[in-house]
């Protein structure tokens, strides 16, 4: 059984060769691979994966990678995932001028200095700092400025964290954090927020008056009477019939033939 809090493999660790590459991914050229995934391998070390020059997607995401050295050689890398893992830095990041979407939840980044490495990547749209519903964060995400620092900073991003920060459909996220902000307590001295007031009239959701029984009482009345004429007709159709039965037979012919 692997001790709490240890990765799969992290006791011994695991350092990716050109073997475990080509085994993965099918390619016998490092160059030719595009995609892949290395997830929750116990890797501490990334070793070669800076030869393979033609990545465009990796994740590395579950490991306890500390450092992303060799990442910087990667210039096509567009889409990274590096969650869940003990980076404190991500400096090398800084030379993948291709880099799109980055997701570094779970990490030990502690502040927003440590995203400066990021400003000059103009592609970068989408960055992941926490993920709740993964249960993944980083310390720095715990500052109450945290999110308005990580705009000031990095201005070109469209979403942060999963929420639209920019383009269409960013006025949504920006109105759901101003509710939560409107709605979580405030230890701050100042005036009240303006207690809701209801927006129709006192009495609008009550239940109408019980209207007089009078009209009821009068359909009732109506119906009995139609159905008391329908009892008539009965009657007078059952009384007709046996007439015409007894007219069409006459007394002592028998009405039963065999053939």
């Amino acid at each position: 059984m692997d001790p709490q809090g240890e990765k799969p493999g992290e006791g011994e660790g695991v350092r990716i060769t050109p073997q475990l590459l080509k085994a993965r991914t099918g390619e016998f050229a490092l160059e030719s691979i595009l995609l892949l995934r290395l997830r929750s391998l116990g890797l501490t070390d990334l070793g070669c994966l800076g030869e393979c020059l033609g990545l465009e997607w990796l994740d590395l995401s579950g490991n306890a990678l500390t450092h992303l050295g060799p990442l910087a050689s990667l210039r096509q890398l567009a889409v990274l995932n590096v969650s869940n893992n003990r980076l404190t830095v991500l400096d090398p990041l800084a030379a993948c001028e291709n880099l799109q979407s980055l997701n570094a939840a779970g990490n030990l980044l502690a502040s927003p200095g440590q995203l400066q490495c990021l400003a000059g990547l103009r592609g970068l749209e989408y960055l992941r700092l926490r993920d709740p519903l993964a249960r993944l964060s980083n310390p720095l995400c715990t500052s109450p400025s945290y999110w308005a620092g990580v705009r000031e900073l990095l201005p070109g991003l469209k979403v942060i964290d999963g929420e639209r920060v920019t383009g269409r459909g960013s006025e949504l996220y920006q109105l759901c954090r101003d509710l939560d902000s409107s709605l979580r307590p405030s230890s701050s001295p100042g005036p009240r927020a303006t207690e809701a007031q209801p927006w129709v009239e006192p009495g609008y959701w009550e239940s109408w008056p019980t209207r007089s029984s009078s009209i009821l009482e009068e359909a009732c009345r109506q119906f009995q009477d139609t159905l008391q004429e329908c009892w008539d007709l009965d009657l007078q159709a059952t009384d007709s019939l046996a007439r015409a039965e007894q007219a069409l037979s006459p007394a002592g012919t028998s009405t039963s033939f065999i053939f």
